[in-house]
């Protein structure tokens, strides 16, 4: 496996941040070396939301991403901010429930993924981020879907653990 750098960006209250800390706990538990950084906007809800994970098989020299593998924006303005800092053939992961545009470059893989309305089909549109995360797993390989839904039962647990069936189904509701 080579180094994975990805950024995950959207408006709070997308779940943002956690899709970022759940790939960075599960390649802890792979083994791996990983960072998290996060990067909130001045508001918290509505604001704008950021995070960047790095995944390696080797020593992580800066948590910093200057030129990122992977790039999933839950909204128009993420895309707009971080579709250039992705290397050319870069994977590009788009909410496109709330992205009508196309991304202006055609050097990259993209994934036009509706996550809110697979979320709404699942009976929860709370649940768009998992649907996003569960495609960056599968196009990415950045770390196990088991070793996700091992996070998962660490996080939904005691009251929260009626949420669970539900984000493990989000997580392989999208198909490409």
């Amino acid at each position: 496996m080579a180094t994975h750098k990805l950024v995950i960006a959207g408006f709070g209250g997308q779940g943002v941040m956690l899709m970022g800390q759940m790939i960075a706990y599960a390649g802890m538990l792979e083994g791996k070396e990983v960072t998290w950084m996060p990067s909130y906007g001045p508001e918290m809800r509505g604001g704008t939301a950021n995070c960047s994970v790095i995944v390696s098989d080797k020593k992580i020299s800066s948590p910093i991403i200057v030129e990122a593998t992977a790039v999933a924006a839950m909204n128009l303005p993420s895309l707009i901010k971080f579709e250039k800092i992705l290397k050319p053939g870069g994977q590009l992961f788009m909410n496109t429930s709330l992205i009508k545009e196309l991304p202006t470059r055609n050097d990259l893989e993209i994934y036009q993924i509706e996550a809110n309305e697979i979320a709404v089909a699942l009976r929860n549109d709370k649940v768009s981020n998992m649907v996003i995360l569960g495609a960056i797993i599968n196009k990415t390989g950045i770390v196990k879907q088991e070793s996700i839904e091992k996070v998962m039962e660490k996080l939904f647990s005691g009251n929260k653990a009626k949420l669970l069936p539900l984000n493990k189904q989000a997580l392989t509701a999208w198909e490409a």
